[in-house]
């Protein structure tokens, strides 16, 4: 899932925008600070964080700056040209732009480019490049002629491959586009004919871009409203023949933007799966800034703009920068992994260090049967497009085929012995698909042969980590018939893309497989180390003098949030003392509550598990809240343990689902009063601390008051 976080402005004074917007927002060799031109006379330097200009440098009257101002990294200067052939430099401490340094150079400029690790770049409107170190020696040197007649340049980037630069720039003529790559470690400069979009001779409004070791991905918004993606290679098979090469582009995103938008639309890569675009989505509707992702072809967020744009956008480290209405403002984004999880519902909690990768998830159009896949299984258009070029198929690899073999006819113990030979074996690419296909024929057997269950072999390949649902839909389907919760805990453990369903099924048989039976089945305890700890209840009795965290079961009201901090926790402490279902039961309740879900997906079946089953449950959540509230972190003891929002979650999920048979069971009338009390004084808890919050902000404004008066003083000097 992507996120966008509260908009805040730069600076309260509007900015020298023309008509179409400002020439740049170009990052300093600070990570906070960045470089913003004006389409007039002016660069301001400004940090981020503080929301306010460091700096601000002009222009005489009479000249205009035609290029953004970029900082050289390698020696902090800054760097900008005006009236198009000239070019200065200036540092922090240069106050007139008039007296830095200057060059005249004997062609107009387009853009000055900078990044990291290289000195800058200055392409020139010719679509010649030279770098800077050179031009400064000699500004007057002849420029070549690169572009053909009455081509313009349109849009142009700068990538670091290998540590080098790799410079692309677009250009247009009567209709028709061309890209230049410019590498600068072989010299080499390649053209292309861009054939974009459906209809011919497409107005393209917007370009982006970004690399990879291979391909430079460039992606354009066309007058049709949809994002095209064009693949060109890096690395030449054929230098000598690599003028006026035709690429395809294919289309990636539709109607994403109106093609008819009054003030034009941006589009910027964010990663590898996720772009922002800014533009009207419809041609009625306002101006808005929106994130795509381009694997699962979703809308992840939308924010409407009601004061209009520029159609300019820019994106460094995790803020968005543009124009809204007459001021530079600044949006933070977030974008999350992308996966099936992600785009359907709520993903599992950030890795923990030293945790698994999740594995990816995969085309069941190329793992179907019992045969094993020939090359990578990718959900991704984009990368099959990229193995088409490349034109490499992995080899087959022959001990799978024998272990396969294995599988249909020879015992579960032959099969142990020839699995763990063959996880001996140098893992291949597509390692996890191989894994998949086993898994299918193990359970094939199963399905085939009632006595058969290769429980061993299974747990071994699920905890290879490289295994999801999608790869063996029917493992956890057998699991269940055979009420295996050792099985099931560690697949709700390892799977990211567990649908619902399934969920819930493996909950019921949580809550009602008896206790003398659980007894005997081996569990991951990790999360739920310390729940009966005998040493921690004891220091926890002992403790009578301390309310943790501001809540007492026994208090029926918030009238006196003092009185309610002082009294001792009796009743909290004999709550939380005793935990309503056995160790292993808890751990594998808390195996259910850190799995992904999606609510409109899972209510439906949390209303088929029995009432009495949900009031334990229910039970075992406010106990594991109780827990959280013993200390000021708000988190439970363990490896893994739930979280404090997945705990509130749940509760809230089977109180929506089942609230009106809750409060017919008599046995479940005390746990409502106290999750009853327990929100009163959150709530009165909040208020204080809303109250305290307002005395801090008042504080802090008379502190400002204060300083602000003390910039300025008189001071008498009597003379005798």
């Amino acid at each position: 899932m992507a996120t966008l976080e509260e908009e805040f402005t730069l600076s309260a004074v509007p900015l020298g925008a023309g008509p179409d917007g400002l020439l740049g927002v170009e990052q300093s060799d600070k990570t906070d600070q960045f470089l913003v031109t004006d389409s007039g006379r002016t660069v301001i330097l400004y940090k981020v964080s503080d929301q306010k200009p460091l700096g601000s440098w002009s222009v005489k009257q009479g000249q205009i700056i035609t290029c953004p101002a970029v900082c050289n990294f390698q020696t902090g200067e800054y760097i900008v040209v005006h009236d198009n052939k000239v070019l200065r430099l200036w540092t922090n401490e240069d106050v007139n732009l008039d007296k830095v340094f200057k060059a005249t150079l004997s062609a107009d400029v387009y853009r000055v480019h900078s990044v990291q690790g290289t000195e800058p770049l200055v392409l020139f409107k010719e679509g010649a490049v030279r770098g800077l170190e050179a031009l400064l020696a000699e500004p007057q040197q002849k420029i070549e002629t690169v572009i053909s007649e009455e081509e313009v340049i349109k849009w142009t980037k700068i990538f670091m491959v290998f540590r080098h630069p790799v410079l692309i720039f677009i250009t247009e003529r009567h209709g028709n586009y061309f890209a230049y790559v410019q590498m600068f470690n072989s010299r080499v400069l390649s053209k292309y004919t861009l054939l974009i979009g459906q209809e011919e001779k497409s107005v393209i409004q917007s370009f982006a871009a970004s690399v990879d070791r291979k391909f430079i991905s460039l992606m354009s918004l066309s007058s049709d409203g949809c994002i095209y993606e064009t693949l060109i290679p890096i690395h030449l098979s054929d230098p000598e023949n690599n003028q006026n090469q035709k690429v395809v582009s294919s289309l990636l995103l539709m109607t994403v933007a109106s093609g008819n938008a009054r003030r034009g639309v941006a589009l910027a890569v964010l990663d590898q799966d996720h772009v922002a675009v800014l533009g009207p989505p419809l041609p009625a509707s306002r101006e808005c800034l929106s994130i795509w992702n381009t694997k699962f072809q979703t809308l992840q967020i939308s924010k409407e703009l009601s004061q209009g744009t520029s159609g300019q956008l820019w994106y460094y480290g995790d803020n968005l920068f543009m124009l809204h209405g007459k001021f530079l403002s600044v949006i933070p984004y977030k974008c999350e992994a992308s996966s099936l999880a992600g785009a359907l519902g709520k993903l599992k909690n950030s890795q923990d260090p030293g945790a698994h990768t999740v594995p990816q998830f995969v085309n069941w159009e190329t793992s179907q049967g019992y045969g094993l896949g020939s090359q990578n299984s990718e959900s991704s258009k984009r990368v099959l497009r990229r193995r088409k070029m490349e034109a490499s198929v992995q080899p087959e690899v022959p001990a799978s085929k024998q272990l396969l073999s294995t599988i249909k006819k020879d015992s579960e113990k032959h099969i142990e012995v020839e699995l763990r030979k063959f996880l001996a074996i140098k893992r291949t690419p597509d390692f996890h698909t191989i894994i998949g296909d086993i898994v299918i024929g193990l359970l094939g057997r199963c399905k085939t042969e009632p006595s058969f269950y290769p429980r061993n072999s299974l747990m071994q390949l699920v905890q290879m980590h490289v295994l999801s649902y999608s790869l063996c839909p029917g493992l956890m389907e057998v699991a269940l018939e055979r009420t295996d919760v050792q099985m099931l805990q560690l697949c709700l453990q390892q799977f990211p893309d567990i649908p619902e369903a399934v969920t819930c099924a493996c909950l019921k048989v949580f809550l009602s497989v008896g206790d003398s039976t659980l007894q005997e089945t081996s569990v991951n305890m990790e999360s739920v180390s310390e729940y009966s700890d005998a040493a921690h209840d004891e220091k926890m009795e002992a403790q009578t003098e301390i309310l943790q965290n501001g809540f007492n079961p026994e208090e029926d009201s918030c009238d006196n949030c003092e009185r309610a901090l002082k009294e001792k926790p009796q009743a909290t402490v004999e709550e939380t003392a005793s935990c309503p279902v056995i160790p292993k039961r808890a751990a594998l309740l808390n195996a259910i509550l850190r799995s992904a879900y999606s609510e409109a997906f899972l209510l439906p079946h949390l209303k088929d598990i029995p009432a009495q089953h949900i009031t334990l449950f229910l039970q075992y959540l406010y106990f594991l809240y109780l827990k959280c509230s013993e200390n000021a972190t708000m988190t439970l003891p363990g490896v893994h343990p739930p979280t404090l929002n997945q705990i509130m979650d749940w509760i809230c999920l089977l109180l929506d689902a089942n609230f009106t048979v809750v409060v017919m069971i008599p046995e479940a009338k005390k746990l409502l009063l106290s999750l009853y009390k327990f929100v009163k004084s959150q709530i009165c808890i909040c208020s204080e601390l809303n109250k305290i919050e307002v005395s801090f902000r008042e504080l802090q404004k008379l502190n400002q008051e204060k300083n602000s008066r003390e910039l300025y003083s008189i001071e008498v000097l009597e003379l005798f």
